[in-house]
């Protein structure tokens, strides 16, 4: 098998993913996985796709960051897998759908909008 690379976007991050056959190994910008996100939760969010097929052993995922926060990263790096192992097998997309991996999160942030503090927010408003 050959490499097999998809890119993930969630907020501002944004996922390189590239995908062969291996032992397990995960490496997030030339680092150790466990090291990048020493949260157990992200860990959890960036291998959920890999979990619901049983595929964690079979392939080392080498992964390129940038951008964004830690959890929007995490998100992007687990849509960049999901759509990884739908390129690998279209089989899978079923169940990955299912469980949401494959879908885009379209959220971010609004933008600020002349003459306010924020996007939505207003300065406080003075009767006299």
């Amino acid at each position: 098998m050959e490499v097999v690379n998809a890119i993930g976007r969630r907020k501002a991050a944004v996922a390189r993913v590239f995908v062969s056959e291996g032992t397990g190994k995960i490496t997030i910008n030339k680092r150790e996985f466990t090291s990048y996100f020493p949260s157990t939760i992200l860990q959890f969010v960036v291998k959920q796709p890999l979990s619901k097929l049983n595929v964690a052993e079979q392939y080392d995922i080498r992964i390129n960051l940038d951008g964004g926060g830690f959890k929007g990263q995490a998100e992007a790096a687990r849509l960049a897998i999901a759509r990884a192992l739908v390129k690998i097998n279209p089989e899978d997309k079923v169940a990955l759908r299912a469980e949401g991996f494959v879908t885009r999160d379209p959220r971010a942030v609004e933008r600020k909008k002349p003459g306010r503090p924020k996007a939505r927010k207003r300065f406080q408003f003075s009767k006299r």
